[in-house]
């Protein structure tokens, strides 16, 4: 069989290693021969439109795995007969939870301005917010939404959830603008989909209380971009955004300048934790590929 599989952190060295029988063909090598015969696509993390677009080019494919927990950005590509997995489990949820709680902190406690104010070698003391008695509300009651919760607690924060799929402790979506007028910091943290994309509207917005922070570590379309943009122009909301609707930001976008917006370039879920278990994970993968076996982490199984 021939594997069609990233370089990056050690993935093909280590499947060709453990398979010597499987052929290898490495997707940063940029050669397109033996296309054909690929059976098992790993895609690249955090990779571009073409690599989801390569898929086209391969007729035998029946695998393809993504080292991403979301992929609403490949499931358009991927044939009927080929069945999807997710990289659930690779440290994704863990660290994007951390971030989103750091992101939090460094808003609140204003750290962006101090970094500016130690490029400019100037000592200006100001007071800042603590987390404790905030009430957070987090949009997405998942992996990540429950490891924000279990961050956040120790600090006294009054987190309170609404997601898809209405539970014990998780009000519907029905209650997000509600929920959102008695809430000082919004936490997006739910899955891409039709019924999410462009949830956090300007209606949603417009309910959050002056001074609220809006933390995106989700993805970008699930927030009106041009809505948040006026608000944080106007200055009556902060944010802090780990994904933006596109990505990159464009160099023009006024987010880059604005005072009140903290911006990381989509690394919520990229650690070292990841990288240590992917290669692992994918060889797995390849293993049970291999034997015919049940693959893990199925998203959308292949119709056969």
């Amino acid at each position: 069989m021939t594997l069609l599989l990233p370089s990056a952190d050690g993935v093909a060295d280590h499947v060709s290693a453990r398979f010597p029988q499987a052929e290898v063909l490495r997707y940063e090598d940029g050669a397109r021969d033996g296309l054909a015969d690929v059976t098992f696509y790993c895609l690249p993390y955090m990779g571009d439109s073409a690599s989801v677009e390569l898929i086209a080019s391969m007729p035998g494919l029946t695998a393809i795995q993504s080292l991403s927990s979301g992929v609403d950005d490949v499931l358009a590509a991927v044939p009927e007969a080929v069945t999807l997995c997710n990289g659930r489990g690779l440290y994704h949820e863990e660290g994007t939870a951390d971030l989103a709680v750091a992101l939090i902190l460094a808003s609140l406690r204003q750290l962006p301005r101090f970094v500016r104010q130690q490029a400019e070698r100037t000592w200006q003391h100001v007071r800042t917010q603590s987390v404790d008695s905030k009430r957070v509300l987090l949009v997405g009651a998942g992996y990540i939404g429950s490891g924000i919760a279990q961050r956040l607690a120790p600090f006294g924060a009054c987190i309170s959830k609404v997601s898809r799929t209405a539970r014990a402790d998780v009000m519907p979506l029905s209650e997000l603008r509600r929920m959102a007028s008695e809430s000082d910091i919004l936490v997006i943290c739910i899955a891409l989909s039709p019924q999410t994309r462009g949830l956090i509207d300007a209606s949603v917005l417009a309910a959050l209380p002056d001074g609220a922070l809006v933390v995106n570590v989700a993805r970008g379309p699930v927030v009106d971009a041009g809505a948040l943009a006026a608000e944080l122009a106007s200055g009556r909301l902060s944010a802090a955004l780990d994904v933006t609707d596109v990505e990159p930001l464009p160099p023009d976008r006024p987010e880059w300048t604005l005072p009140n917006v903290l911006i990381t370039p989509h690394v919520g879920g990229d650690t070292t934790q990841f990288a240590g278990r992917a290669a692992s994970f994918v060889a797995e993968q390849v293993a049970r590929h291999l034997a015919q076996q049940p693959l893990m982490n199925v998203v959308k199984p292949g119709l056969t």
